[in-house]
């Protein structure tokens, strides 16, 4: 009975790590579709206070618009890894999910995108994003 019950829980911890996942990558899409119409702007508004904090508005504008921009339209983009944390190197602890993506453009073929989200209250936010 008492391996049961742990299976149960184990599962039902999984499960509910799946669904937020899941329901975190329809997050990322969103955001990233505001960052590839040039919406840089906007992309900080619904960004993290924690991301908020560490770039300035004016800065992310001009860093997307240095990076992002030359890159092109987007062809085609993928969710190739998701991964739930509890801290990460030099922000505070808290409830992560770094969501890899797999992305291919018109002047670059092949890139990686990694967007880090962090549980704010009920919702999740964007607190990184990097490309390679």
């Amino acid at each position: 009975m008492k391996l049961f019950i742990k299976a149960v829980i184990i599962f039902g911890l999984y499960s509910g790590l799946s669904i937020a996942q899941g329901l975190q990558s329809k997050e990322v899409i969103s955001w990233l579709e505001m960052v590839d119409s040039g919406q840089y702007a906007q992309s900080w508004d619904a960004a993290a206070p924690y991301f908020k904090s560490q770039v300035a508005k004016d800065d992310w504008q001009k860093g997307l618009t240095q990076v992002r921009k030359p890159l092109g339209k987007v062809l085609n983009r993928q969710i190739s890894n998701s991964d739930i944390r509890s801290s990460l190197p030099g922000a505070p602890v808290g409830e992560y999910i770094v969501v890899t993506l797999s992305a291919s453009f018109e002047k670059m073929s092949r890139a990686t995108e990694t967007v880090t989200l962090k549980k704010e209250g009920d919702n999740w936010q964007v607190v990184g994003y990097y490309i390679k």
